[in-house]
């Protein structure tokens, strides 16, 4: 197989390292060889957090780089619009339509881009928009967004949909198992 390159883009506290585990784990039981690599930019802080995985027969790299991802999963639009040159030609951008001020937003030192889905779709990526935020509320847990954002992903994948449940319950605490799981249906049915 082809190695296939996916970034996981987002602010930090988003759950994007949930995220990228669920995903590894889940082409780690497919037989695939996985390579991850996390880069956090002040994510304690509400920075930008950046997860690379990539999976095929044999991969030697987690590094994707500019114009070498399959896929981008964006937890919100900014990081969707900045992750944009990293994206293949044609490749699949799964946009998060919420929306949060970094901090040269919130201290009024510049505004935030508008129009930025349109901007992603203009670009020729292949864009899914969805409020995974709404959807992560009617899961029961606004925290839920990376699973609902999984649950998309998921879709676009060759990985069967029980490989993915089956990870789901094997990675996510037992406490908030039913949440993530309800996040994924509603996410993967979209």
């Amino acid at each position: 197989m082809e190695t296939k390159s996916i970034m996981i883009v987002g602010v930090g506290g988003q759950g994007t390292l949930l995220a990228s585990r669920i995903l590894g784990n889940a082409v780690i039981s497919e037989g695939y060889d996985v390579k991850v690599s996390e880069v956090h930019g002040m994510s304690q802080r509400g920075g930008n957090v950046v997860t690379y995985v990539r999976y095929g027969d044999k991969v030697y790299s987690p590094i994707i780089d500019k114009g070498g991802a399959d896929m981008i999963l964006a937890f919100e639009e900014l990081e969707a619009l900045r992750a944009l040159p990293y994206l293949k030609k044609g490749g699949k951008i799964i946009v998060n339509t919420q929306q949060i001020d970094p901090m040269p937003v919130i201290t009024g030192a510049v505004k935030y881009p508008e129009n930025i889905i349109e901007a992603l779709k203009a670009s020729g990526a292949d864009v899914t928009a969805a409020d995974a935020l709404e959807l992560a509320l009617k899961a029961g847990n606004i925290k839920a967004v990376n699973v609902v954002l999984i649950g998309i992903m998921a879709k676009n994948t060759s990985v069967p949909k029980k490989v993915w449940v089956d990870t789901i319950k094997k990675t996510v605490p037992e406490k908030f198992l039913d949440v993530n799981l309800a996040a994924f249906e509603l996410g993967y049915n979209l």
